[in-house]
């Protein structure tokens, strides 16, 4: 389905109102084409005239102009104002619809599209280009109607005083259609263009101002400079580009609609002359020359705009259509509340075809309530495995299951509903740290996120803060430290209570007093839980039921830390060297 049939299904529900508003629009536009008549009328029929008196012309002009005042005084401006409010709320109520779906989708889209697309081309079309594809709404479903009609009735007007003089105005439409075709071919492609070379601009903008704290750690502002300069400087030539041939559109165009009224002045003169036309006619025709013409403009313009907002369209809808990795099927049941047995079947796991298997045939009974540690070398498959358990992709091959229901065959959001996660890099939003909190249950009371923060150790050093859980945190929670920041991460999982908890080296990054307060935490919330830890301290995962050595994507050795030492395999190594840095 193309782009713009999509477009038009966001547009569907507002069709009576953007009926409404061309009716309405009509109006706006047909009153201004009475002025050249009203001209003609005053030149022909008050001043030209020799048989009526200086009164009787007076009193008559009178007449006319109160009533054109009475038109264009009272009449017009309440038909001006709902027509422009009208398009204005249809406009902006279809924008309104198609980020609220835009946003919807990005949701659902998974963890490899996120990997694989940089953040500020998404923001790019979500703000810029929908904002774009308004002037589709505006200008081609609105403008573009009213300005027709506002030709036809025109040359109607103009058919009605004299044939011949109509058929000069107009003889110069041919050329004015063809130039239009030649030109707006290309230009839909540049604009593309034009647009995706910003929104890498934006992209890359976007990354480097997160980024500036390495930027200036490794002194590295020459080097980031070219690199924007690079991308600047392609938009740069893509705009240039566009420019160009926008320029070459205009020139050609605007040439035809200025001979136009030249070659009316011409031979409607000649026809003065000659007696054959009235002064008031040829007045009145140079008129709605320009009542045609500067509607034939602005539809150069609004070529312009809907080759823009098209371009724009396509890079929307491109988005919106990314196919989904995580499908729930169309049977899939909703998960309830599960004990946390967790069987993992031959699981086989690649993030790409033609890749490298990551997990090579995986097999792990976890019994509920257990606490299993994963341990090995980075790169061994480790985060792969956890980041299977809540879907976030699904398995190549084998299953996982969940109290002896395949992942599968769940919906997803059911089965993350029994998950709770700390990761090593947790993203806390530039809100209140209350709010931060409420990610877990986001209608928990002022008690219940009061109680999460003290179950994670988090509530002194809350309190201790300027406005306590009303401190906002700031963006990524920058204002926090590493070991505060997962303290808050812990109280939100405390606040969701999930029977299923998943610690992706949640302490590797603290100093050991931060650690130390942390696993006091980790420790207290996987209490009766099946919990799943991926440690590099091994140190912190000594009290784990099990633990499991995963190398080049394969379990090596699994059993009690005792069990493992007694061994002296792989992980007896790994602790030996840990032991020896410490």
């Amino acid at each position: 389905m193309s782009s713009i049939k999509q477009y038009m299904k966001f547009v569907a529900p507002y069709k009576w109102k953007i009926v409404w508003t061309i009716i309405i629009g009509i109006f706006k536009f047909a009153i201004p084409l009475l002025i050249p008549l009203i001209l003609k009328y005053v030149i022909d029929d008050i001043i030209s005239p020799e048989n009526m008196t200086t009164e009787e012309k007076t009193s008559k002009l009178l007449w006319v102009m109160g009533g054109s005042f009475i038109i264009f005084l009272i009449l017009r401006p309440p038909i001006e104002y709902v027509r422009q409010y009208l398009a204005q709320w249809v406009g902006n109520k279809i924008l309104y619809d198609i980020r609220d779906r835009l946003f919807d989708h990005l949701q659902k889209l998974s963890l490899k599209f996120y990997s694989q697309t940089k953040t500020g081309e998404i923001i790019s079309r979500v703000i810029h280009d929908v904002e774009q594809t308004k002037n589709f709404v505006m200008t081609g479903l609105m403008n573009v109607w009213l300005d027709l009609v506002t030709i036809a009735i025109a040359i109607a007007i103009m058919l009605s005083m004299d044939i011949w003089l109509t058929v000069v105005a107009i003889i110069l439409f041919p050329f004015f259609g063809f130039s239009i075709k030649y030109f707006y071919g290309r230009l839909r492609q540049l604009t593309r263009e034009r647009s995706q070379a910003l929104a890498e601009v934006q992209g890359h903008l976007h990354e480097r101002v997160q980024g500036f704290p390495v930027t200036k750690s490794f002194a590295l502002e020459d080097y980031e400079q070219d690199q924007f300069e690079k991308r600047n400087d392609n938009f740069l030539h893509k705009a240039l580009s566009h420019t160009s041939w926008n320029a070459k559109t205009f020139a050609v165009t605007n040439t035809i609609t200025d001979l136009a009224p030249l070659l009316v002045i011409a031979f409607a003169g000649y026809q003065v002359i000659n007696g054959n036309l009235t002064l008031g006619t040829m007045v009145a025709f140079v008129g709605y020359m320009e009542r045609v013409y500067s509607p034939l403009r602005r539809l150069i313009n609004s070529s312009t705009v809907l080759v823009q907002s098209i371009a724009s369209i396509d890079r929307v809808f491109e988005l919106m259509n990314e196919k989904y990795d995580i499908v729930d099927k169309p049977n899939a049941k909703k998960l309830d509340r599960v004990n946390g047995e967790i069987d993992v079947e031959n699981v086989s796991f690649r993030y790409e075809d033609e890749e490298e298997e990551v997990l090579k045939n995986v097999d792990l009974h976890v019994e509920a309530g257990e606490t299993i540690a994963f341990v090995g070398m980075s790169g061994g498959g480790k985060s792969t495995l956890i980041s299977l358990l809540p879907r976030f992709y699904d398995v190549t091959n084998g299953s996982i299951k969940v109290d002896g229901i395949d992942i599968r065959d769940v919906e997803a959001r059911s089965l993350r509903d029994n998950i709770g996660m700390v990761l090593q890099d947790n993203i806390l939003f530039s809100e209140s740290i209350a709010m931060n909190i409420r990610m877990g249950n986001p209608y928990a009371t002022d008690e219940e996120v009061i109680e999460a923060a003290k179950a994670a150790n988090a509530h002194g050093f809350i309190e201790e803060l300027p406005q306590g859980y009303d401190t906002l945190v700031g963006e990524r929670g920058v204002k926090l430290s590493g070991g505060q920041k997962q303290r808050i991460a812990i109280a939100r999982v405390f606040l969701k209570n999930p029977p299923i908890l998943i610690f992706d080296e949640a302490t590797s990054a603290l100093d050991l007093e931060s650690e130390h307060t942390i696993q006091e935490a980790v420790e207290k919330l996987a209490s009766d839980r099946t919990t799943f830890i991926v440690a590099h301290r091994l140190a912190t995962i000594t009290h784990a039921d099990r633990i499991v050595v995963i190398e080049n994507g394969k379990i090596t050795e699994i059993g009690s830390h005792d069990e493992l030492m007694k061994k002296q395999g792989s992980y007896y190594d790994l602790y030996q060297v840990q032991h020896l840095n410490d």
